[in-house]
């Protein structure tokens, strides 16, 4: 029985299934943003207490940059639900989730590391390849499809 879903419908539901799982990930940067802390590259945290030197790099504190990267998802989830942005939108995630890669592996390095836990190494170690399918996820839809 062929298929009354066009591409462009099945496109549409995939940017608003990506931009639920995106509004619900910003939502949880807000209330667990300790969940999000690990994956936050020391190098790019600006350290205030005065133990270690900042880097280069270490413009926003820990929970400034888990609180940018809610609302950049936020924003994004937005640029999904609006046809006239959700290439670039599309195409910035994708950008998003691959830079995230970075930290991933950060937060993977420590859990492995001396002060690691069993925890820590499970959840670092299943969180990572699940970036692969959402970079791909979000890349497929810059496509525009065809009425």
């Amino acid at each position: 029985m062929p298929s009354r879903w066009s591409g462009r419908d099945t496109q549409t539901l995939s940017a608003l299934a990506m931009s639920a799982l995106l509004f619900t990930s910003a939502g949880k940067h807000f209330s667990d943003p300790a969940f999000f802390g690990p994956v936050v590259p020391d190098l790019i945290c600006r350290d205030d207490s005065g133990e270690r030197s900042n880097a280069p790099l270490a413009v926003l504190s820990r929970d400034e940059w888990v609180a940018l990267s809610g609302l950049l998802e936020a924003g994004a989830a937005v640029g999904l639900l609006i046809p006239a942005t959700r290439r670039a939108a599309a195409g910035g995630i994708a950008a998003m989730f691959t830079l995230f890669l970075a930290g991933h592996l950060d937060a993977l390095r420590k859990a492995y590391g001396p002060d690691g836990t069993p925890g820590q190494r499970r959840v670092h170690t299943l969180r990572l390849p699940l970036q692969a399918p959402l970079i791909a996820w979000a890349w497929s839809l810059r496509n525009p499809v065809r009425a």
